[in-house]
């Protein structure tokens, strides 16, 4: 310790001894314990003595190694990060106008939703899918649902990302397809899937088939794309469902960035070069309220996933380095108590992912815990990004909060608990042994139960809900999906079928059925059948039949 850190501990314990002891007798603190909440104790104050930076090393600058404070030189003083909203109910028709309204109010990005049929793989016609139509999302069964939902928005002009996963190689089939009728080539195309099947198994459970095949469809994607849709994101290693589960901010790091790793295990098992496919890898965080750790658990991620792909995989492309991630507000912060607290709650968060240096941001509405939001709501949550980014002054300078001795003491923080669950999950022999073991299941459980029990104890204070209630009326003015759109959508699959010449659509399954049991890439396989408007149930049941279906590793 140098003689200034001397001077510091002394001055330090002086203050504390003599200035705060008196405070505390007088105005004794709120609680006895403060922690973060990842459980770890909070520091009343934190000072030089809680920080050892190498600046170079640890920090950096925006743009280059170690990516600390940003993946861009210059970040959102050249633009600003993309207002991508998250939005998706019912027909591909009414869907379809909820985007280009987003569009009109500024919206930079699209983001689909789609409902948990199409999550599944079933069409809306299958026995399985009664009642679900269309109610947490669009529903497409087909090339023409999908043509639809996106007429009239320029697929060259507009950069789209969807939420699917076990059945993400359709879905990107498809809307290469519309590109194509578009006249857009596929090197033309932005946008991303999630395609993160990992956390399915833990944190979702929207999974169709075991985990060999669905990492084989995942790197099929990589290779398909990074020859054919250049420009394309062909993963986003999801962090932010482990945290809607329960996870914390170290967990939903460590998880995250150890299914990133298995990945790119599996890619570069499957023959691919590291520096070909890493540069579209690309990640979704989740923005929870605790302003301060999301910002450090943001830096801390890109710190970490730079040095693995660096030390570990041997990447030599800074792209192949750079952590790029698109972040949501957190929706399981969201109350169904005085909804209009969440416009607040929504605010924190989206200052957090900015602060924190995302490439994107979704922010959700007010009134999603209680119904799909309105067209209202969600026009507040966009203007909340925009407010942000031009009054706030936060998007001026680039890391505003570097050197802020507790903002870098979290990161460090954050960053060595991270490395330790990481290390655990690699002694179990990756995510993927991790997972069929039950160690990140039981991880999230553990600390979903932690936080309930805070709220219920009242150590964690959750406004509306556990203190300063209110009597509340019925809310009034919800969406609600037209529970008739399960049957238009079984109508409109039987016209598809009576109209498309099923000849073709057979012959494409059987080949699709053939490739699957080779070690050929089915990505072109998968179009060929989408292009004769074979239905995404009809493809995802050659895959059914031919990979298997997964079974849940049962928790006790």
């Amino acid at each position: 310790m140098t003689n200034s850190k001397e001077k510091i501990q002394e001055s330090f314990n002086k203050w504390e001894e003599g200035k705060v002891n008196k405070s505390i007798d007088r105005f004794p603190e709120r609680k006895e314990n403060f922690e973060f909440d990842t459980g770890q104790a909070m520091k009343r104050l934190y000072t030089p003595l809680d920080v050892e930076v190498d600046y170079e090393n640890d920090l950096g600058y925006p743009g280059q190694y170690p990516y600390t404070r940003g993946v861009q030189p210059t970040m959102y003083r050249g633009k600003f990060w993309t207002m991508r909203m998250y939005a998706g109910f019912a027909t591909a028709e009414e869907s379809n106008q909820r985007y280009k309204y987003l569009i009109d109010q500024g919206s930079m990005g699209l983001s689909v939703a789609f409902d948990l049929p199409t999550q599944m793989g079933y069409d809306s016609d299958d026995d399985i899918s009664e009642g679900e139509v269309g109610k947490v999302g669009v529903c497409i069964d087909s090339l023409a649902d999908m043509e639809i939902l996106f007429d009239g928005i320029p697929l060259d002009k507009v950069s789209t990302s969807m939420t699917i996963n076990a059945p993400a190689s359709v879905l990107l089939a498809m809307y290469i397809a519309v590109a194509e009728k578009q006249g857009v080539s596929p090197d033309k195309l932005r946008g991303t899937i999630q395609n993160d099947i990992l956390k399915e198994y833990v944190a979702r459970g929207t999974y169709i088939f075991p985990v060999k095949p669905s990492m084989r469809l995942i790197t099929d994607i990589f290779e398909y794309c990074s020859k054919e849709v250049p420009k394309w994101n062909t993963i986003s290693i999801s962090g932010y469902h482990i945290r809607e589960a329960g996870a914390n901010a170290v967990q939903e790091v460590a998880f995250t960035l150890a299914d990133g790793i298995a990945y790119v295990n599996a890619a570069i098992e499957a023959g691919l070069n590291v520096d070909d496919f890493a540069p579209r890898l690309s990640f979704f965080f989740n923005a929870h309220n605790n302003l301060l750790e999301e910002v450090s658990k943001f830096r801390a991620a890109r710190r970490i996933w730079a040095k693995v792909m660096k030390e570990r995989f041997k990447a030599t492309n800074p792209k192949s380095q750079a952590l790029k991630f698109h972040t949501q507000t957190a929706g399981c912060t969201l109350t169904a108590q005085q909804p209009e607290n969440n416009i607040v709650r929504v605010a924190i968060q989206t200052l957090a992912a900015v602060l924190g240096g995302t490439q994107s941001l979704h922010t959700n509405s007010k009134d999603e815990a209680l119904a799909l939001p309105t067209e209202d709501s969600v026009r507040v949550a966009l203007r909340t990004q925009q407010i942000v980014a031009n009054e706030s002054g936060v998007a001026d300078s680039i890391d505003p909060l570097a050197g802020s001795y507790y903002v870098e003491s979290l990161t460090k923080q954050i960053e060595k608990e991270a490395l330790i669950l990481i290390e655990k999950i690699d002694e179990l022999g990756g995510a993927p042994q991790a997972i069929e073991k039950g160690f990140i299941q039981q991880e999230i459980m553990d600390s979903s139960y932690r936080y309930q029990k805070e709220i219920e104890n009242k150590e964690r204070i959750i406004v509306g809900v556990n203190k300063f209630q209110i009597e509340e009326e019925a809310p009034k003015g919800l969406l609600k999906v037209d529970p008739m759109v399960g049957e238009r959508q079984k109508e409109k699959i039987k016209e598809l079928k009576d109209r498309r010449d099923n000849d073709k659509v057979k012959q494409a399954l059987e080949a699709l059925r053939k490739v699957c049991n080779s070690d050929e890439n089915v990505m072109p396989y998968i179009l060929d059948a989408v292009r004769e408007y074979a239905t995404l149930g009809e493809v995802c049941g050659v895959m059914r039949e031919e990979f298997g279906e997964y079974k849940q590793t049962v928790m006790i």
